[in-house]
């Protein structure tokens, strides 16, 4: 009985480093494939970078691997030397299924002209789900839970802006967004704050700038649509300084730019009816 009792105890001790290097490699082949993403679209290679997305990749915006193609082009063609980083947070792996939670970052300097140099920056929170076939990890889908996207030029760059939007609302639901910065001293700021419907080719909505309020706080009040999609808050800032010389006005735009934020539109779970009769 002893020996038994031994035997199955040294089986149980040899199994379960089997078993944890099992987790531990797909885990690893999960973070590689996450990795050379960053890694390919850094250095530009869009065959490399969608080869890591399943072919029947759709994500939670509604964008098949088509589109997503489509729209990453557009971006790597706008901004040719746009920089990425990403920080995982966490990895679920069961079976041939992985669940990741990241943290991803942008960067890109801008330049208009000498006089107008700019930067991009976006920061996000997103999950991404990967599924193994035939021995490959690929992305299958994934779903932004939090971003925010500027874009500023000249002394629009050093201002400490707020952008206040919901991160998920229902549909049909009013909600309000809200701009808050400081305007430098000597100068005049002008801002909008418009809604967009996350969709490719993307449709803007019509700008209607005005002069920031005294409190320095700008709100907007919107409806969330009812077609399925999310939305973009987009807020545009434009700083302008007044010369006075000879008796003569002289208006000379110093700063402008955009702050971006998603607002997820989505449906509450229907109550089951034993749910609604409690």
């Amino acid at each position: 009985m002893l020996k038994r009792i031994i035997a199955i105890f040294v089986f149980l001790v040899l199994i379960q480093p089997a078993n944890a290097l099992c987790f531990n490699s797909s885990e690893n082949a999960v973070k590689k494939v996450m990795f050379s993403q960053i890694k390919y679209a850094n250095a530009g290679d869009f065959d490399r970078f969608i080869s890591t997305y399943d072919k029947k990749y759709v994500n939670a915006d509604g964008f098949d691997l088509d589109v997503y193609s489509k729209l990453v082009k557009d971006v790597w063609s706008t901004y040719s030397n746009i920089k990425y980083g990403l920080k995982i947070k966490d990895i679920s792996v069961n079976a041939d299924e992985a669940v990741v939670k990241v943290t991803e970052y942008t960067n890109a300097a801008l330049e208009i002209s000498k006089n107008y140099k700019g930067e991009l920056k976006s920061e996000s929170d997103s999950i991404y789900y990967l599924r193994k076939t035939d021995g490959k990890w690929k992305v299958y889908s994934d779903s932004v839970v939090d971003e925010t996207t500027s874009m500023l030029y000249g002394e629009a760059k050093n201002l400490d802006i707020t952008l206040k939007v919901p991160n998920v609302i229902e549909p049909d639901t009013e909600y309000t967004a809200s701009l808050e910065f400081q305007t430098p001293k000597d100068m005049v700021a002008i801002a909008s704050i418009t809604s967009d419907m996350v969709e490719y080719p993307q449709k803007q909505s019509k700008e209607v700038y005005r002069a920031m309020p005294e409190d320095n706080i700008l709100e907007r009040l919107f409806t969330s649509n009812n077609e399925k999609h999310n939305e973009y808050i987009v807020a545009s800032i434009g700083l302008t300084q007044t010369d006075v010389c000879d008796l003569s006005i002289k208006m000379s735009l110093t700063g402008f730019g955009y702050v971006v934020k998603r607002v997820n539109v989505v449906s509450k779970p229907k109550e089951s009816a034993n749910e609604q009769k409690k």
